[in-house]
């Protein structure tokens, strides 16, 4: 099984203060990772540095076989779109937009046809459950289904990697557990590597690793 995500030395300091320190972590294609530890010791500052949205200071980094260290911001962007997904907690939906148009958007992006866009998102709608609410607004939806909205518009580009930011923090229970059970199917069945940041033990122990980020390193917990 090859890595879908490699990261050797990397250190990343925010405002003279070390963040992270020397990390070398090596996830392979298709393994489920959650992302653990205190509030601010650097678990969302290692996720946004493996989603390209942020540098190391120094050391390399590898995203499904190629070298990103010194990827300029177009090849960055190419990268983002093209093999990753994000899931961020606040869902990140514009508000203006029907469900089905948030997730054709990342399509248009690419350059993709208005119709194609639209028909591959409807797809995606039904796999998540929402195709019966394709045109409505996310201001019509419950939490739990603009976080699925959030989750199809991810995958409507057919990522190798999907990243989640506490997918399931702003959820109640059973709602996150519906997201997270929607999660592990979709990594299960697509073999899609999915890398999730939690503060909940509930939800890491739903993952094949779980990584715990303190005082700088990243340990296997």
């Amino acid at each position: 099984m090859s890595d879908s995500i490699m990261l050797r030395d990397v250190c990343r300091h925010l405002g003279g203060q070390v963040v992270l320190e020397r990390i070398s972590l090596s996830i392979p294609t298709g393994q489920s990772c959650a992302i653990t530890g205190s509030s601010g010791t650097g678990k969302s500052t290692l996720l946004n540095l493996i989603g390209l949205l942020d540098q190391p200071c120094s050391g390399r980094l590898w995203l499904a076989g190629l070298d990103m260290t010194n990827a300029n911001e177009a090849q960055r962007a190419i990268m983002r779109n093209r093999t990753l997904g994000f899931v961020f907690q606040n869902f990140n939906l514009l508000p203006r937009l029907s469900a089905l148009d948030n997730v054709a958007l990342p399509l248009s992006y690419r350059g993709t046809r208005l119709a194609s866009a639209r028909q591959a998102a409807k797809l995606q709608l039904e796999k998540v459950g929402l195709g019966h609410r394709a045109e409505h607004r996310p201001a019509d939806l419950s939490g739990g289904q603009r976080q699925r909205v959030a989750i199809a518009r991810a995958l409507v580009t057919d990522p190798r990697i999907l990243l989640a930011d506490e997918p399931t923090g702003n959820l109640d229970s059973a709602s996150a557990q519906d997201i997270m059970g929607l999660l592990m199917t979709l990594n299960r069945e697509q073999g899609m590597t999915l890398l999730m940041v939690t503060h909940d033990p509930a939800m890491a122990q739903c993952m094949e690793r779980c990584l715990l980020v303190r005082d700088g390193g990243v340990f296997d917990a």
